[in-house]
């Protein structure tokens, strides 16, 4: 997915549409992850689907539910959910920064081999 290390740097359209790409992927990551949780939080919980929603995209974002757990098999999916929530969270930031962070490191490899070429050219 991302160019070698000899390579030159991907031009700047090219690397804008890369992370228009993961951000697209990441959004779809994020909509699954809500639909999972808001399908728990219904059936498990017997939540109307906006009290699903809202408990799932608090626990999504990190904040915590909002209305207390009242079945056993609900609060088992809150815990599993939580667990998967933040294993989410990681998989979309990482997808998010990999382009970022990949052309930061692309940019300093070049530049460090710029400097060795200059190097042995004497200038």
């Amino acid at each position: 997915m991302f160019e070698h290390h000899k390579a030159p740097l991907l031009p700047r359209p090219a690397f804008l549409l890369r992370l228009a790409w993961g951000a697209l992927f990441a959004s779809l990551i994020i909509a699954s992850s809500l639909g999972i949780g808001m399908v728990g939080y219904h059936f498990f919980e017997n939540q109307p689907w906006i009290d699903a929603f809202a408990d799932a995209s608090m626990i999504l974002s990190g904040m915590g539910p909002l209305h207390p757990l009242e079945t056993t098999p609900g609060k088992l999916f809150a815990g599993f959910y939580a667990l998967f929530s933040g294993l989410a969270f990681i998989s979309i930031m990482g997808i998010l920064f990999a382009p970022v962070v990949h052309r930061f490191f692309h940019r300093l490899h070049l530049a460090s081999e710029q400097e060795e070429d200059r190097a042995r050219r004497g200038g």
